[in-house]
């Protein structure tokens, strides 16, 4: 049996918990949370208090929230996440609408965030202390102080509000009638600032790190080794300081995967993006539970295969990561 295949069970095993332990935890969260779908609906719209029985009634909301539990944990093992009181649609339904525009949002600006992060990393590690890296040091420091709202709010001011370069919200251009590769620009158009918003933070983040890294790697007796035999600099920075630099950052992938769904809750909701973050905001205000609770889950599901492929690819770059998971 390979290493990947039990790597990859351990993994399976262990994430059923955490899933499981997501789910309870966030019931009793807002279990313990003033208020209800039915709260919500009649501060918009007022009843009597037979309408208020009969919705409770409707919605399951009159049983204990023990049963509730009960009953959604055993729905979820039929993946039937429940249905939504705001929508009056399926969860699933809903979710599965606005899932692909958050997977594209996180998507873009993961690969913004480490593809351009690492480039700059190893521009500036490349020759430790001289101008460029202190340069880029500082840069990236400044940048990762930033608030995120902040800096999107700034880009909404100056590129779309003064230049009107860019547009001020939405995913794509409304009844535009565009397919293909034309509706595949406007989209991307439309994602220049969310994408900025969401991924500049975490470019400073994973430009420090491979710059911190190299600078440990440059240490090492296997580069002096290479120096000696009279490698150029060239290929020791990017076959051998680079390369053991990255490990780390791969690790770090996995993990700012829920800090970067968090912030989506944030950029969706300044730049009217209609994905999961903008679902869950709806939400809370509609007092929805099951579809919060549905959200969480399909972002804890998100999180837990984000962080698998991490490993496992992990794994494959240092295989003695691999071979210990493996033999534990």
């Amino acid at each position: 049996m390979s290493r990947a295949f039990l790597l990859l069970r351990r993994r399976l095993v262990g994430s059923v918990f955490v899933l499981l332990i997501v789910v309870v935890g966030t019931f009793l969260l807002l279990e313990a949370a003033p208020g209800d779908a039915v709260d919500a609906y009649l501060v918009s719209t007022g009843g009597d208090a037979g309408l208020v029985e009969a919705m409770r009634q409707s919605w399951g909301l009159d049983q204990s929230a023990a049963t509730r539990l009960a009953n959604y944990l055993w729905a979820l093992l039929h993946l039937d996440l429940g249905h939504s009181v705001a929508f009056s649609r399926p969860i699933r339904d809903v979710i599965l609408e606005r899932l692909p525009v958050t997977l594209i949002l996180m998507g873009a600006s993961t690969a913004l965030s480490f593809g351009l992060g690492s480039a700059l990393g190893i521009y500036a590690g490349a020759r430790p202390g001289s101008l460029r890296d202190r340069f880029l040091s500082t840069a990236s420091l400044a940048l990762y102080a930033v608030p995120g709202f902040w800096l999107a709010l700034v880009l909404v001011i100056v590129f779309a509000v003064d230049l009107r370069w860019f547009p001020i919200s939405g995913f794509e251009t409304i009844a535009s009638g565009k397919t293909g590769l034309a509706r595949a620009a406007d989209i991307a158009h439309h994602l220049v600032l969310p994408v900025t918003s969401l991924g500049v933070i975490y470019l400073a983040l994973y430009l420090r790190m491979m710059r911190a890294g190299m600078a440990e790697v440059w240490r090492l007796d296997f580069i002096r080794a290479a120096r000696a035999k009279g490698l150029s600099r060239r290929r020791i920075v990017l076959a051998h300081v680079a390369r053991n630099a990255l490990l780390p950052l791969v690790t770090m992938l996995g993990l700012q995967s829920a800090q970067m769904l968090g912030g989506s809750v944030v950029i969706e909701s300044i730049f009217s993006v209609p994905g999961l973050g903008r679902l869950a905001q709806e939400a809370v205000a509609l007092r929805d539970t099951p579809l919060l609770l549905g959200i969480i889950l399909v972002s804890a599901v998100l999180v837990v295969l984000i962080n698998l492929l991490v490993d496992i690819a992990y794994a494959f770059l240092d295989p003695r990561v691999g071979a210990s998971e493996a033999s534990a």
